[in-house]
């Protein structure tokens, strides 16, 4: 089966050390050709590929079939909307656009062009919220009544990022909030309210560089925060339920492997070394619990796998719509200092 032209808007860190070698090793996909405006980094390491100075021009041409947008959040939904009306298959950087009425828009303009669109939401694949997955199928833990996930890091200085600048879509809260209420609804879907605090807690930040949001579901609490100031050991994850509790400290692996730039290749890729292995605390003691694999390579093997109509998208659109409504509503909440309760945000 002939492999799928690729294309990759914007050649920044996340696309250079994630989105690229994840296409390059995926049997589905071949990386044909990058927009960069500027320069022409992305032919030091893949000196094959065709560069353009911008979406338009890429457009022009047959050079891809499926264009993956990597740009900043403000560009999103103009850029997939065009990418749309030329009659590719789009794959879009999380959170997909800031605001929910786009992504509507989007998933509309898709479906009456039969055209494939996804959102790229790796941390799905996270080998510890796979092995948390597993945990409650398995019902290890019982009921549960708590569940809680930090992504907690210290950078206590402000950078030249555009996460950090006055632009819209800026912040910690469509960054990492986007994965953490992704991987929440995952699990647990819509929830009956939510509360957020959503602050600006370094010196000169313009940008919110902190979340604490609620979830309430029946019987169960969810608490989602992240931090840039924390330089102590915090739980990634904790839950708590009627048999134990589990507890998981660290980041999934990938992310240092892709820093270090690993090819994302071989029958160890995304294995955690059992020192760092998340805890089961039972009635009857403590034990070790095994990580799951992290694969972050399963996203664009489905994506491929989806265009050749062989299976379904793991990451549906309606899914990232719920996401953004719910980062809307968290906003709201903290404007306000209220719940905002599931008929005002669904």
């Amino acid at each position: 089966m002939n492999k799928i032209k690729t294309a990759l808007v914007g050649f920044g860190s996340v696309a250079e050390n994630v989105h690229a070698p994840l296409i390059s090793v995926c049997e589905g996909l071949e990386l044909t050709a990058v927009v960069e405006r500027n320069q022409e980094k992305s032919k030091v390491k893949y000196p094959h590929v065709r560069v353009f100075k911008s979406l338009e021009e890429l457009l022009t041409t047959d050079a891809a079939d499926l264009i993956v947008i990597v740009t900043p959040n403000e560009y999103h939904f103009s850029q997939a909307k065009l990418a749309l009306e030329a009659g590719k298959h789009v794959v879009v950087d999380k959170p997909v656009t800031i605001h929910s009425k786009e992504a509507e828009e989007l998933k509309e303009l898709a479906e009456s062009k039969n055209l494939i669109l996804s959102v790229f939401q790796n941390r799905r694949l996270d080998g510890d919220i796979q092995t948390i997955k597993k945990i409650l199928k398995e019902d290890i833990l019982g009921r549960i009544v708590h569940f809680e996930s930090h992504f907690d890091r210290f950078r206590p200085h402000l950078v030249d990022n555009w996460r950090e600048k006055e632009v819209p879509g800026n912040g910690i809260t469509y960054d990492l909030g986007t994965h953490l209420i992704d991987q929440a609804v995952m699990l647990f879907g819509r929830p009956a309210w939510i509360y957020a605090e959503i602050l600006k807690q370094r010196t000169g930040a313009v940008a919110d560089d902190f979340f604490d949001i609620t979830m309430m579901y029946e019987g169960l609490k969810v608490r989602l925060t992240a931090s840039v100031l924390a330089n102590s050991p915090i739980p990634r994850f904790m839950i708590l339920g009627e048999k134990g509790s589990y507890a998981k400290y660290g980041l999934d692996v990938q992310e240092k492997a892709f820093k270090a730039g690993q090819i994302p290749e071989g029958i160890n890729w995304g294995l955690e070394d059992a020192a760092a292995w998340g805890k089961l605390h039972l009635e009857n003691g403590t034990i070790s619990y095994p990580t799951e694999r992290g694969d972050y390579r399963i996203f664009y093997q489905n994506i491929a796998d989806v265009i050749h109509g062989k299976s379904l998208p793991e990451v549906k659109m309606q899914e990232a719509i719920d996401v953004l409504k719910i980062i809307e509503a968290a906003f709201l909440s903290n404007k306000e200092g209220r719940r905002i309760y599931r008929d005002e945000i669904f």
